[in-house]
């Protein structure tokens, strides 16, 4: 949830709000009265179990490599001679 703070409140109260956004809050901080900033938690990385990411992998569908490759050059122009 966000929740509106003032420059003076995050000044005054900045372990207060540490311990809010450790726990997931945001916070819009302003100064009198328009917003000048939004602080937001880091998302902390998810780890995946091996297993899942291969199961996930596994009904993924299969790449036609020369396809792939055709679709990329009619799209990407990979001239290497140098420009004038």
């Amino acid at each position: 949830m966000r929740r509106q703070i003032t420059q003076r409140e995050l000044r005054n109260a900045s372990g207060e709000v540490m311990r809010a956004l450790d726990s997931g809050d945001t916070f819009v901080v302003t100064r009198n009265g328009v917003a000048v900033g939004e602080l937001t938690p880091i998302r902390r990385r998810r780890f995946v179990a091996k297993d899942a990411v291969v199961a996930a992998f596994a009904r993924a569908a299969s790449i036609d490599f020369v396809r792939f490759r055709d679709d990329l050059d009619r799209v990407i122009d990979q001239d290497v001679t140098p420009r004038v």
